[in-house]
C-alpha cells in the first residue's frame, strides 16, 4: 500500500480522474460548439479521446494527488472565443463553464444506477464505481467554486450579467480584477488549505458532496 491506499485503489482513482477530466473538457468544447464557437472543434478538442485533453503538468500533479492524497490536477483548458457565442460573451462563457461540472454530475448519476438498483456486482467493481462517483462529484463541486480560474467564476459572471442592478455590476467588476491574478490566488488558497488544521474547502464542499452522494448511491 502507498499511504493507506492499495495499488488497486490508486489505479481506480487515477482512471476515475482521467475519465472525469476527459468528460469535463469535452463538455466545455461541445457546449462552445453548440453556442456557435467552433474553435475547440477546429483544434480537435470536440472528442472523448483523453489524450487531446491531458495537460502534461496537470497529469503529473494528478498522479501526485492520487498517491499522496492531496494536491490538484487539471486538463488542458478548452479554447473558447467569446465573440462567437450566440448568447453573448458573459452568458455564453457562463454556459460553457457550467457544462463541465454538469457533465461530471450526469456521469456520476449514470455510474450510480447499477448500485442504486441493487444489481449483483462484485466488490471490486462496486469499489471502482463508488470511486468514479466520488471523483466526479468532487470535481464538479470544486469547479463550481466562484474563484478564478474555476468554472464557478465564469458561471457567476454569466448570472451577474443578466441581473440589472448596481451591486451586480460592482461584483462583476471585482471578479474581473481578481481574474487577472486568479491563478495566484487559486494556488495560494490550495496551499493555505493544506496547512490549516481544518480544510476550509472541505467544509464548503463537504455537505453538498454528502447530499449528492447519498442521493445518487442511496447510502
Amino acid at each position: 500500500m502507498i499511504l493507506g491506499r492499495s495499488p488497486l485503489e490508486i489505479v481506480a482513482f487515477l482512471l476515475s480522474l482521467l475519465i472525469a477530466i476527459d468528460v469535463h473538457e469535452f463538455a466545455h468544447a461541445w457546449m462552445a460548439n453548440e453556442l456557435g464557437d467552433p474553435t475547440a472543434r477546429y483544434q480537435g478538442r470536440l472528442s472523448l479521446n483523453p489524450l487531446v485533453h491531458l495537460d502534461p503538468m496537470g497529469t503529473m500533479m494528478m498522479l501526485f494527488s492520487v498517491i499522496y492524497g492531496f494536491g490538484i490536477g487539471w486538463g488542458k483548458p478548452v479554447p473558447v472565443d467569446p465573440r462567437y457565442l450566440r448568447q453573448g460573451p458573459r452568458v455564453g462563457m457562463g454556459m460553457v463553464a457550467a457544462a463541465g461540472p454538469l457533465s461530471n454530475l450526469v456521469l456520476a448519476a449514470i455510474v450510480a444506477v447499477p448500485i442504486r438498483l441493487g444489481l449483483p456486482l462484485s466488490w471490486p467493481l462496486i469499489t471502482l464505481l463508488l470511486i468514479v462517483i466520488s471523483v466526479n462529484i468532487g470535481i464538479a463541486l470544486f469547479n463550481l467554486l466562484p474563484v478564478p480560474p474555476l468554472d464557478g467564476a465564469s458561471i457567476l459572471q454569466g448570472i451577474l450579467s443578466i441581473i440589472r442592478a448596481p451591486w451586480a455590476y460592482r461584483v462583476s467588476e471585482a471578479l474581473d480584477k481578481i481574474g487577472a491574478q486568479g491563478y495566484m490566488i487559486f494556488l495560494l488558497l490550495i496551499m493555505v488549505d493544506q496547512v490549516l488544521p481544518v480544510s476550509i474547502l472541505g467544509l464548503i464542499i463537504g455537505l453538498p458532496f454528502r447530499l449528492l452522494y447519498r442521493l445518487m448511491v442511496g447510502f
